[in-house]
């Protein structure tokens, strides 16, 4: 247990912002699954819409610190590629 007035507020803001990071990896988590099972399906108009929304919450994981930008672009790059290479 924390032992100092300090301590316990570094406590209460580790866990809202854990919070926050936990909801918002599972939104770009989920976005990108939306993503794959489309592409899976072999529906390219369901794939490129879910695509549009993951892009922002790709972006938004990025500029929390979630996942590195590099990480990021990998996502988006390789999902737009497997969109485009549904015939």
């Amino acid at each position: 247990m924390a032992n100092s007035a300090q301590a316990r507020k570094r406590g209460r803001q580790n866990e809202i912002r854990r919070r926050r990071n936990q909801s918002a990896r599972s939104r770009f988590r989920t976005s990108v699954k939306k993503v794959l099972r489309a592409i899976r399906n072999e529906d390219r108009e369901a794939a490129a819409a879910a695509y549009r929304d993951a892009v922002p919450a790709i972006d938004r994981a990025a500029g929390r610190g979630l996942i590195h930008r590099n990480k990021a672009a990998r996502h988006k790059r390789r999902l737009n590629a497997r969109i485009r290479a549904i015939a």
